[in-house]
């Protein structure tokens, strides 16, 4: 099962994200003791590595749907104008509107009423 571009980067960050909070978690209850000078900043420096990942891994797909959906708008817009191009060539009037425009509607006639104080 091949992933798409998409479901590559979204997994990759959702590991990285996983493994900074496991580290987070351990850090601060199993190796609190445990971790001394050089090792307490290595540790803490690669869990940083892993949030910082998180991070740009979360921007790089942001810019990716950005750009996506612009594309999607600029297809929608260029199927919009072609499908105009063609009603305004084979002179069909698009859907709604009628040959004298867009027109409101009429009043509804008066009522007739029979025997009345008239007459």
């Amino acid at each position: 099962m091949a992933l798409d571009a998409t479901a590559r980067r979204r997994w990759l960050g959702a590991i990285a994200l996983v493994v900074a909070l496991a580290m987070l978690v351990c850090g601060e209850t199993l190796l609190k003791e445990k971790l001394t000078n050089l090792a307490f900043v290595c540790y803490w420096l690669v869990c940083f590595g892993f949030t910082g990942l998180a991070i740009l891994v979360a921007l790089l797909d942001a810019r990716a749907l950005r750009r996506r959906t612009s594309q999607e708008h600029l297809n929608l817009f260029e199927a919009t104008l072609k499908e105009l191009q063609t009603d305004v060539k084979n002179r069909r009037r698009p859907r709604g509107h009628r040959r004298g425009g867009l027109q409101p509607p009429r009043p509804p006639a008066p009522v007739r009423r029979e025997g009345g104080a008239d007459g």
